[in-house]
């Protein structure tokens, strides 16, 4: 009898399974924060879509044969090359122009803004399962360069 109470108590003693139980604990919270650098990474892969989209529009724009339309159009077909598919806003195009010194000559400048919204994948519906907001968040970018002028004789 002595020697089945030895065999409990070595039983009880081991930390055979204490491995098990520390990746029980550990393994969520990796995962979540695995799944939070993938979601920002595409996060910040869309924002640099739409900076460049909103670059590229605005590059459109500065020439003198090219309209507001076409700049838009311009600015949807980086989108659309990118990926970025879903309903997003019309690109919004300003023309405008800025002095360079105050009682001293302007310039004309074209202004594009490119909006996206942006879904996250993984920690939005992990924060909606804990109580939190799954909202998209919208991303905007825009550009501002100079405009060509025709030619003065």
């Amino acid at each position: 009898m002595a020697a089945v109470g030895r065999i409990i108590r070595r039983a009880w003693q081991g930390d055979g399974g204490a491995e098990l139980i520390e990746l029980a604990v550990a393994l969520p919270i990796l995962l979540l924060v695995i799944a939070g650098i993938v979601d920002f990474g595409i996060l910040f892969k869309d924002y640099e879509v739409i900076t460049n989209a909103a670059r590229e529009g605005a590059r459109v724009g500065v020439l003198v044969d090219y309209t507001a339309t076409d700049v838009q159009n311009r600015a949807k077909a980086y989108l659309a090359a990118a990926g970025l598919t879903d309903t997003a806003p019309t690109p919004t195009v300003t023309y405008s122009t800025v002095p360079l010194s105050a009682g001293g000559p302007s310039i004309d400048v074209i202004k594009v803004v490119v909006q996206y919204p942006h879904k996250f994948i993984f920690i939005g519906p992990a924060a909606a399962y804990f109580g939190g907001t799954s909202a998209d968040i919208m991303l905007a970018s825009s550009s501002t360069m100079r405009r060509e002028s025709a030619a003065v004789p």
